[in-house]
């Protein structure tokens, strides 16, 4: 398994996500293209010391941009929601 600061790269803090988590108790995070959901799982069970019932992730395409004359492209992304256990939370979503 790798790292788990590899696997998890930062959480995603918006409006909607904040919603998910306050409702549902469901958490959004940044991973790796190449992540699992055993790995995802693992990952923050261990580095929030939570239990956690549920993942499910989504991988977005980079979008194509135009700088001027030359054309580039925005990386892969993918991102994981994790729903925890009742009672459980963590910290850096809450303040």
């Amino acid at each position: 398994m790798a790292a788990i600061h590899q696997i998890i790269l930062k959480p995603i803090i918006t409006e909607r996500t904040s919603a998910a988590y306050q409702d549902r108790g469901e958490y959004t995070f940044d991973v790796a293209p190449s992540a699992t959901k055993f790995a995802i799982k693992e990952a923050i069970e261990r580095l929030f010391g939570v239990k956690v019932t549920g993942v499910w992730t989504s991988n977005a395409r980079g979008k194509v941009r135009r700088v001027g004359q030359s054309i580039g492209r925005r990386p892969h992304t993918k991102k994981a929601i994790v729903k925890l256990r009742d009672g459980d939370t963590i910290a850096i979503f809450e303040g």
